[in-house]
């Protein structure tokens, strides 16, 4: 398998921004989880793919005003809010590649609950300790 899909004429800026949003990509939520997601591109989903990476992991992501500890905070309060919990699992493991402790995701998750409800504020505590417990190897 390939590492990435087709570009479909994408050159300059654009080529740029898509390899620095793998590389980003790769580094946060781990080679294999991207690996499955390119492995399933297909003709639909090609160009979401290529924008999820360009946009979302190369422009987004890749632009270093904010660190990528900040960035996992702020897409954990976002992703959580929409309730999207497929989504908040994949970003608490990145919150821990980006160097959150558990002390830390438990605030930033007591205040998500605060914020945005005691309902989404259980379901988080559920999909973290899961996705906790899958990292430590339990």
């Amino acid at each position: 398998m390939s590492e990435e899909f087709e570009v479909r004429g994408k050159v300059g800026m654009d080529k740029i921004l898509y390899d620095r949003g793998l590389a980003k990509r790769r580094k946060v939520l781990g080679d294999s989880y991207v690996d499955r997601a390119l492995a399933n591109v297909n003709d639909f989903n090609r160009e979401f793919q290529r924008l999820v990476t360009e946009y979302c992991w190369g422009e987004v992501w890749g632009e270093e005003t904010l660190s990528p500890r900040e960035r996992s905070i702020l897409t954990l309060g976002i992703v959580a809010a929409l309730g999207k919990m497929g989504e908040f699992a994949n970003h608490v493991r990145g919150a821990q590649v980006n160097g959150l402790t558990s002390a830390e995701l438990r605030a930033v998750l007591i205040q998500i609950a605060v914020y945005c409800g005691i309902a989404v504020g259980a379901d988080c505590f559920q999909v973290a300790e899961r996705a906790l417990s899958e990292s430590d190897g339990r």
